[in-house]
């Protein structure tokens, strides 16, 4: 069991040392690791686990990686996936601050920068993308799709109240009326 929870580990943290831009552009890279290579998880699961990791409070990476490592190796399993993402983010962040008022006005670190804005805007659209292609069943989650984009492409509502909005229209639609 030892060697899974590593394996947890090693996994996650590969996916935290190697995505920047935060949770959204590390979804592509947990969905191809976690689904596709290892198999640890189903595509459904997957996209069932992202809406959950969206609607509880905390950063949408760890919490996937918690549940992840949960369903694969129980509690520690959860643990050992979970510090494997943060440990990349922290000794990054903990290592630039040591330099940072030295290298912040380098016309290479704004670049860089800038290239990797670019690629994580790219990288949370195909994961918007892939999410799509699984979670949009029938007409009645394509509606609601349309409706929550129109909400807020158009309002200042709050995504807390959608994701409530979202959660018991699915009860009270996909599970109610069934």
């Amino acid at each position: 069991m030892i060697k899974t929870y590593l394996e947890l580990f090693r996994v996650f943290f590969k996916i935290g040392a190697f995505t920047f831009g935060g949770g959204y552009a590390m979804i592509p890279l947990i969905e191809e690791e976690i689904v596709s290579v290892k198999g640890w998880v189903e595509k459904e699961d997957m996209i069932d686990m992202l809406a959950v990791s969206q609607s509880i409070p905390g950063a949408i990476a760890i919490n996937t990686s918690t549940l992840v490592g949960y369903k694969v190796a129980g509690k520690l399993g959860a643990i050992f996936a979970t510090l494997g993402v943060i440990l990349p983010s922290f000794l990054i962040i903990s290592f630039i601050a040591m330099f940072f008022s030295k290298i912040s006005d380098s016309n290479i670190v704004e670049t860089i920068f800038a290239g990797i804005s670019g690629a994580v805007i790219v990288l949370i659209f195909l994961a918007a993308v892939k999410m799509l292609k699984v979670a949009v069943k029938d007409v009645l989650s394509v509606i609601l799709v349309v409706i929550t984009v129109l909400v807020v492409l158009f309002t200042d509502v709050s995504p807390i109240y959608l994701i409530m909005f979202g959660g018991v229209t699915g009860v009270i639609l996909y599970g109610v009326m069934k």
